[in-house]
């Protein structure tokens, strides 16, 4: 049985992807080599989802998610799986660490046909994760990444025109896809997604902009598009779903892409968005103040992502209560709640930390968070 306070988010919560233990890297070296099968790797892969659930549930945790270690890169696996969707080449992206510069180019996704859901994007790691979940007593979470990550890559100049001669279409079909997959993961028994968003808060940063133009957009009415579509996906969804969004700038190997302050999307993100909640990276002063909080509409919650997944270093617990009461000022206490900034494994060779400090970063929300909210 899921624990009482089970309707996410919760107090003391987790973003998604957890550090891969050394046997699923083995066991995706011998797919590569040919003497395993995914088959193979899968069962390997769920044998480390139910020690990921024992980890979150040792640490104190209410919720858990699997990890991500079905999946290699947070959002590829996802997305190449939707009909009409193909990659050309990679996006060179400039990742930095306080050391310097990682070059990485993830998959530059177009649209080469008509967008439709025929088979499962998550689905199939939401009922491997449940009934570990359920004999956990968690609350699981499914992570699922952005539909604006389809457009974003290329924009209009990478739909197929034969496709789609009008974009407005293509936008109905990208957000029914979208759709298909929610009510998917909901008839599995899913009450908790997570949407993995980094378009928002790459618009964020003024350097991102050129990017922005290069594929004929204005970043202020991309805001609008893609607070439509976004829409478009949640709208009509059963009142005891919740659908949370994770604002990311990047989480690379311990590196990041962008910077910037929330006040450029604050007003269309936190006021517009039909959201139940938004975990916000908050670990640095990459992400400004507290400040474009106070756009934050309804009875939206404000996940504070204070405790960072990129360094071992341990924050102090003091500090982040000092924080918190900072947010405070634009968002009432019972609205907020504390997350790490990130996954701590995004991509699949991980942020630079062992699995011992990411325990005791989970360990330090979840106790911060009690001795917080009780």
């Amino acid at each position: 049985m899921v624990a009482s306070a089970s309707r996410g988010p919760f107090k003391a919560d987790v973003v998604g992807s957890l550090l891969r233990p050394a046997k699923i890297h083995e066991a995706r070296s011998k797919l590569a080599a040919g003497s395993a099968t995914r088959d193979d790797v899968w069962k390997v892969e769920t044998d480390s989802v139910d020690e990921a659930v024992g980890l979150q549930k040792e640490v104190g945790l209410q919720v858990c998610t699997d990890g991500e270690y079905h999946r290699r890169h947070w959002f590829v696996d996802f997305v190449e799986r939707i009909d009409g969707v193909g990659f050309a080449g990679g996006l060179p992206t400039r990742f930095q660490t306080e050391a310097g510069f990682i070059e990485f180019s993830p998959p530059k996704v177009i649209t080469t046909g008509k967008l439709r859901r025929t088979q499962s994007l998550a689905v199939d790691d939401f009922k491997d994760l449940k009934p570990l979940a359920d004999k956990a007593g968690l609350m699981p979470k499914q992570p699922i990444p952005s539909p604006t990550l389809v457009h974003f890559r290329s924009g209009d100049p990478g739909v197929d025109k034969k496709a789609y001669p009008d974009i407005t279409e293509y936008y109905h079909d990208l957000a029914q896809v979208y759709r298909d997959e929610i009510k998917a993961l909901y008839d599995a028994g899913c009450r908790y997604i997570q949407i993995d968003e980094t378009n928002f808060p790459f618009l964020c940063d003024p350097n991102m902009h050129d990017h922005v133009r290069s594929i004929g957009e204005d970043p202020i009415k991309l805001q609008v598009k893609y607070k439509n579509l976004i829409n478009a996906v949640t709208k009509d969804r059963p009142a005891d779903l919740t659908i949370a969004m994770h604002m990311c700038r990047g989480n690379h190997e311990s590196a990041w892409a962008a910077s910037g302050a929330y006040d450029f999307v604050a007003e269309v993100a936190f006021g517009e968005l039909d959201i139940d909640a938004f975990f916000l990276e908050y670990d640095t002063e990459r992400a400004g103040t507290f400040e474009p909080l106070k756009h934050m509409s309804k009875n939206k919650t404000a996940v504070l992502g204070l405790v960072t997944s990129k360094k071992p270093e341990l924050e102090s617990k003091d500090l982040l209560k000092r924080r918190i009461d900072e947010a405070c000022k634009y968002v009432p206490l019972e609205r907020l709640a504390l997350s790490p900034q990130c996954g701590f494994a995004s991509t699949i060779g991980g942020n630079k930390l062992t699995v011992d400090q990411e325990k005791a970063k989970l360990r330090l929300v979840v106790d911060t968070a009690r001795e917080v909210w009780g």
